[in-house]
């Protein structure tokens, strides 16, 4: 029995993350992920679920580090630029290398996009399904701004509420 989780997980709003990475050849790969959580706060660790096969999975794991840039609610345009697979987008937005403190080395940085941006360096991935799992120990963080994350949810981009007196 097939049965279709896409109607399931609609129900679950999510925040929206881009997970960057650059090939052997320093040519930058990204796509839209929903599926990241965080496994363990030491060492600090992520977790990203990313279709085999894609061009940004085999980037990522050819080079053994990553980003994930968590939205912000003004990168709706983004999320769907890189959910498109456009050959182009890494020419339509804002983006720079990471830093390179020491070892804490990632993909691209997309700054304008984000409001908070994690280096990892992979840990081990597991093939489930159609899908990899990658664990990434988080090398960096950085807050790009205070705005309001973006979430999915019901196949639809919303906002986080801004409480009144809240950044």
């Amino acid at each position: 029995m097939s049965v279709d989780l896409r109607p399931f997980m609609a129900g679950f709003p999510t925040g929206v993350a881009i997970v960057s990475a650059f090939d052997t050849d320093d040519r930058p790969w990204g796509m839209t992920c929903t599926s990241l959580c965080s496994v363990t706060l030491s060492p600090p660790t992520l977790l990203v679920c990313l279709r085999n096969g894609s061009p940004t999975l085999r980037a990522l794991l050819a080079n053994g580090t990553f980003s994930v840039n968590l939205l912000a609610h003004h990168a709706r345009a983004a999320a769907a630029l890189f959910a498109s697979g456009a050959p182009d987008r890494f020419d339509r937005v804002a983006w720079r290398r990471p830093d390179s403190n020491g070892d804490s080395v990632g993909g691209p940085h997309l700054y304008r996009a984000a409001h908070a941006i994690a280096d990892c360096r992979v840990d081990r991935q597991s093939l489930v399904g159609d899908h990899v799992m990658v664990l990434g120990e988080v090398t960096c963080t950085d807050q790009e701004s205070a705005s309001a994350p973006l979430l999915y949810g019901r196949r639809d981009y919303a906002v986080w509420p801004v409480r009144d007196g809240a950044a």
